[in-house]
């Protein structure tokens, strides 16, 4: 009953952060007069306020939220070690890296910017995964491995940055950031058919990793196609991180976090408890873009500045906890 419990509690909690979300703002309003905006008859600028503005960016921050955390929780089961995320292995690195080839190249638009953070989540994998194989992929083999790529990557995008004129440059920068502020009805119904599509496969991704933990030559007698099911939860954490990079940018440590926290919630492996860490991933982002619109009276973060914030405490707590159990 624990994992189901904890999976109500946090869609209530989801459901009260997206709330106030279409509540708080330079027009606030009260839950009578969203109730009442949401109404398929409502007019007016109450209407324009939550249904045209706040509610695309609210639900696009669970959607993504929960992207973030789901391919966290599919990378971090497949290497059997809490960092290795897509933030820390270089697969964010690479999404970011493709859609900065796409900007300097003059590509504009949700599905050039997304064919570019398809093909360099994709191509990062691909680099990781051969550099990381020998007689199979180990886990620590290729959290080390995607470190090292995702600095060299994160250097090529720094330089090209520079290299490149003011105008491209800043609009580089200003994806880099992360933010949720350009997501609208259409890129959201997209993103969501897209995200459905490859919730197909993650039924077949979570039994393979209850097999897959147990170690590879266990899977193996079991009947598991090892190297073939790896590759499958490989690219279904590349799509979805891909995915959420093409229209927000960068968005880092919810894949690091989100799994654990759920599995420290539902006593469950985060390959396992797939629906808890996306709910875990879509509270997170949800409450960390309302940090980012309201925290500061006037101001706007970028989502992923409050992400980076939040998680570097995170991450320095799990590196301190790992090397104390090594």
């Amino acid at each position: 009953m624990r994992p189901a419990v904890v999976r109500l509690v946090l869609a209530l909690v989801l459901v009260a952060g997206v709330l106030a979300a279409l509540m708080l703002g330079t027009r606030p309003l009260s839950i009578p007069d969203v109730i009442a905006a949401l109404a398929p008859d409502a007019t007016g600028p109450d209407r324009l306020v939550v249904v045209g503005w706040r509610a695309p960016r609210a639900l696009s921050a669970a959607l993504f939220g929960g992207c973030l955390a789901l391919s966290g929780a599919l990378v971090q089961s497949l290497t059997r070690n809490p960092l290795g995320s897509p933030d820390v292995i270089g697969l964010n690195t690479g999404a970011y890296a493709g859609v900065v080839g796409v900007i300097l190249l003059g590509g504009s638009g949700w599905a050039a910017l997304a064919t570019g953070a398809l093909v360099g989540g994709f191509g990062t994998a691909v680099v990781v995964y051969l550099l990381a194989f020998r007689q199979g992929v180990r886990g620590f083999r290729l959290v080390i491995v995607g470190i090292a790529v995702s600095a060299v990557l994160s250097s090529l995008t720094t330089w090209f940055s520079v290299k490149a004129d003011l105008d491209v440059a800043m609009r580089a920068a200003v994806w880099g950031a992360g933010t949720l502020s350009g997501t609208g009805w259409p890129v959201l119904t997209l993103s969501a058919g897209i995200a459905a599509l490859l919730g197909l496969g993650l039924p077949a991704a979570g039994r393979w990793l209850r097999h897959l933990e147990l170690g590879d030559d266990t899977a193996a007698a079991q009947g598991v196609p090892v190297e073939p099911a790896k590759a499958l939860v490989l690219t279904l954490g590349v799509a979805l991180t891909a995915l959420v990079t093409a229209t927000t940018g960068p968005v880092a440590f919810v894949a690091l976090a989100a799994p654990q926290i759920a599995r420290r919630l539902t006593g469950r492996a985060a390959g396992t408890e797939l629906p808890g860490s996306a709910l875990v991933g879509s509270v997170l982002l949800v409450g960390a873009d309302l940090v980012a619109q309201h925290a500061i009276r006037g101001v706007i973060l970028p989502v992923g500045a409050v992400t980076v914030c939040l998680g570097g405490g995170y991450l320095i707590w799990l590196l301190a906890r790992e090397s104390r159990r090594g």
